[in-house]
């Protein structure tokens, strides 16, 4: 049995060598990443140095709040697609089923949302720094804490967005993967250090036009490989890709319900509420550029989100029943985009520097826009109280502080290669605040009779109530109590030489070694389609975190607005309330109770009369 075991892993390493050496880079894809590289690096250099733009925090910043509205939408479309997106979200398509579509399509109900509930309120307060909101509705100590989760947010996921791509990379052309994290890291940090938040939004330009090119091409050229249209759509149906679940069950990996909920809440949050996004939103010279800017990155993130799920459906087309991850040539699923855009486009020069291109493209533009805003967030709220500030010395502050964060992302770099599942990694990481913090926002803009206190003891509940959730749902994975298998692929379609080889070894080690059974009862196990274990709260599938975070926030201020109600002599901007709001309260100043109204008010009339009278009296 060792013997046969031996020959079948050597067959594999065999096998899987000969296969991923025709699929390298060659100099001209290396030409076209380099050229991709170096525009960056160059709209850089040019805003740094070459621009005519006064040396202020608003330049630097906000751009001087004279940002075109096309360049700034393209920006948030490229910010939003990370290479996380560009990598997880085809391989999620391929192994869970089609159902990732609903998180994408949440952002139809998004950008209403965004648009008439929360962007009118921070042009309207003349908001530049979306935590600004917070300490004039509630105070500084709920500012504070809710930035505190956002840097915490930005230490946890800046490694992962510039990890992946270099998995990417790493894979099609053998470099050690934290040599390359290292280099394009570094070009990120040169870029943004220098030309601010207009080197990132024109960067995000030239890196959303690749983008787009790329997924188009994935798309195209997939599906021609795969036969037709009707062959993709064909092999998918036939393997359980295109099963829609309508369950109501929140342990299901992901369902319409569950995607659509936490896509509204997740894109709310990301484009509305978190400053990297806010910061360019809030350039635009007016609420109707913003407007116009939201509509058109909406449009353009369905359009490139919609391709890229689709691309996970193309994939599985073509690897029906001939599966890659069983058949050793990649590791996880977490890799087969890069593999399979070799192989399908590794025969057309350069399209492989396209693609690997596209989703260095995708990191950089999410890196960028977050080192940018995490910059001006540490020096507005944690440095500038304590220093004696000049726009000099800010801007200096805050370049020395990207550079800092860029080395950081560097090291992260060597934790965040031990995670299994990327994408579901950044929504269980990410579900520890998230909720809380659109959830204090929500409660700010839509419940006025909630006050500071009730705010930050609400943000402090809904955080630890997470934590312990996620914490207890970790553990149960790791018991076995919680097991996301992928719907089944094989390996009995292959027709490739080096996969028959790889199907034979296996079928022969199958004949040779026959596993005794078992004679324990199987344990009762949560999967990603199903359960037969009595419901636990622990067992919630990571993309009802959000909601959930969100959910906790409300379920502990609600009450506590009536243990701890707001002073009634306390006086409330009603510009700080949503606009529907404002109109439902029918007040343009804080609501007085009954008893406050005076019990007698003389009339308008008999007011004038006096002052009438008196003025006679004087002038006699």
């Amino acid at each position: 049995m060792a013997t046969t075991a031996s020959v079948l892993a050597s067959t594999v390493a065999a096998t899987s060598s000969a296969a991923l050496e025709d699929l390298r880079f060659s100099l001209t894809d290396y030409i076209v990443f380099a050229l991709m590289l170096s525009a960056s690096a160059g709209i850089g250099v040019y805003f740094g140095f070459f621009s005519k733009a006064k040396n202020t925090t608003e330049e630097y910043l906000q751009g001087g709040k004279r940002m075109p509205t096309l360049p700034v939408a393209i920006s948030l479309v490229s910010s939003q697609l990370s290479g996380v997106a560009m990598m997880s979200v085809p391989s999620e398509t391929y192994s869970f089923g089609f159902n990732m579509i609903f998180v994408v399509w949440a952002m139809v109900l998004a950008v209403p949302v965004l648009i008439y509930v929360i962007v009118p309120v921070f042009y309207e307060n003349n908001v530049s720094n979306c935590y600004e909101y917070l300490e004039m509705r509630f105070s500084k100590r709920t500012r504070q804490l809710v930035t505190i989760t956002f840097i915490m947010n930005q230490f946890l996921m800046l490694p992962v967005y510039m990890f992946v791509p270099a998995l990417a990379f790493s894979q099609v052309t053998g470099y050690n993967i934290h040599l390359i994290n290292t280099v394009i890291s570094s070009i990120c940090v040169f870029y943004t250090m220098l030309g601010g938040i207009k080197a990132v939004v024109w960067t995000d330009v030239v890196q959303g036009g690749v983008m787009l090119l790329s997924v188009i091409l994935v798309a195209v050229l997939g599906t021609s490989n795969t036969g037709g249209l009707g062959n993709v759509l064909t092999n998918a149906a036939e393997g359980g890709r295109f099963d829609f679940n309508f369950g109501l069950d929140p342990r299901l990996r992901i369902t319409f319900w569950g995607g659509i909920c936490s896509g509204l809440l997740m894109w709310t949050g990301k484009l509305g509420l978190d400053q990297s996004c806010v910061q360019r939103i809030v350039s635009m010279p007016s609420y109707t550029h913003a407007k116009k800017c939201l509509l058109m990155a909406g449009v353009g993130f369905l359009l490139v989100m919609s391709f890229t799920c689709f691309a996970g459906i193309i994939m599985f087309a073509y690897y029906y029943g001939c599966d890659p991850v069983q058949a050793g040539l990649v590791s996880k699923a977490d890799k087969l985009m890069p593999f399979f855009i070799q192989d399908i486009m590794g025969h057309l020069m350069g399209m492989p520097g396209v693609f690997i291109s596209c989703v260095f493209s995708a990191s950089l533009s999410s890196l960028s826009a977050s080192l940018n805003s995490f910059a001006g967030v540490v020096y507005f709220d944690y440095i500038k109280p304590r220093i004696n500030h000049t726009e000099a010395r800010a801007n200096g502050i805050m370049k020395m502080t990207i550079v800092v964060m860029g080395a950081y992302c560097i090291l992260g770099g060597f934790m965040v290669q031990n995670f299994n599942s990327i994408i579901q990694t950044m929504w269980t990481i990410t579900g520890i605040n998230t909720g809380a913090v659109v959830g204090v926002f929500l409660l700010g803009m839509f419940v006025p009779r909630c006050n500071a206190k009730v705010a930050v003891t609400g943000i402090a509940f809904s955080v630890l109530g997470m934590l312990w959730i996620i914490i207890n749902g970790q553990l149960n994975f790791k018991d076995g109590l919680i097991k996301y298998e992928p719907l089944p692929n094989g390996l009995d379609k292959c027709d490739a030489p080096q996969f028959q080889v790889i199907l034979n070894a296996i079928n022969s080690q199958n004949l040779t070694t026959t596993p005794l059974p078992s004679l324990e009862a199987p344990k009762p196990v949560t999967t990603a389609f199903g359960s037969d274990r009595d419901f636990s709260i622990y067992d919630i599938s990571f993309y009802w975190y959000k909601v959930l975070g969100a959910l906790l926030v409300f379920a502990w201020a609600i009450p506590m607005s009536y243990v701890w109600p707001t002073a009634k002599d306390e006086k409330q901007n009603p510009k700080l309330y949503s606009p529907f709001v404002r109109k439902l309260l029918n007040q343009p100043g804080p609501v007085l109770e009954l008893e406050e109204l005076p019990l007698k008010a003389p009339l308008p009339d008999e007011e004038e009369v006096k002052e009438k009278n008196n003025g006679t009296v004087r002038d006699a």
